[in-house]
């Protein structure tokens, strides 16, 4: 397995290479010092398997940043470290195809978990910043949008890119049924009757 990690702190990298050697042992691990190193790594070999990313480094903005890096490479997996814990950013990180949002604050063993099951295909996000909270700011029939889960944001996101039900079950690892229950839940978390209206919806309350 092929990592990349970034962070501007040499000795945050250090930490991170030794952790993710432990959790992989066979891993070959580079790493970068910004977001401009890293896209141009990943332009030069796309091949990564999974990048873990300081989202707060100086030399780019993060959301630019993070297109870009799901456009270059698309099927890389993007965990994200990061001290903000606000439900706004957090949902605004997983709208770019991050599949991990690991807090600096947490614990080594979640940590560990968290990777795994990125690796696995899962996503990982703090159950605690995303379940059951209200989105902020809204108004109108909006008003009882709940928070989404992860689940929900990563089905969100495959429906905003045009993906059918069976394309979906396939990137997420799960079986087309299931994903017809997360969409079910989505729509009536969104007050929607339909995918179409999910995706419009989503990006005028900024969730994408």
């Amino acid at each position: 397995m092929k990592i990349l990690i970034a962070d501007d702190h040499a000795l945050f990298r250090d930490g991170l290479a030794m952790r993710l050697e432990q959790i992989i042992p066979d891993a070959a691990i580079s790493q970068a010092s910004g977001y401009s190193q890293v896209i141009r790594n990943l332009r030069e070999n796309p091949a990564f398997d999974l990048l873990v990313v300081d989202v707060e480094m100086q030399d780019m903005p993060w959301l630019e940043a993070l297109k870009q890096i799901r456009n270059i490479a698309p099927t890389t997996k993007t965990i994200v470290i990061s001290a903000s814990e606000d439900s706004r950013t957090i949902r605004t990180i997983l709208a770019t195809g991050v599949r991990g949002y690991i807090p600096k604050r947490s614990e080594i063993k979640v940590f560990n978990n968290a990777v795994k099951l990125v690796i696995d295909g899962g996503t990982y996000v703090p159950p605690n910043l995303l379940d059951n909270n209200p989105i902020n700011n809204l108004s109108g029939r909006n008003a009882g949008v709940k928070m989404l889960t992860n689940r929900q944001f990563q089905v969100l996101d495959l429906i905003a890119q045009g993906k059918s039900n069976k394309q979906i079950a396939y990137d997420m690892g799960v079986s087309e049924s299931t994903v017809k229950l997360h969409i079910n839940a989505l729509l009536r978390s969104l007050h929607v009757n339909n995918r179409t209206q999910a995706v419009v919806t989503a990006q005028k309350i900024g969730l994408i």
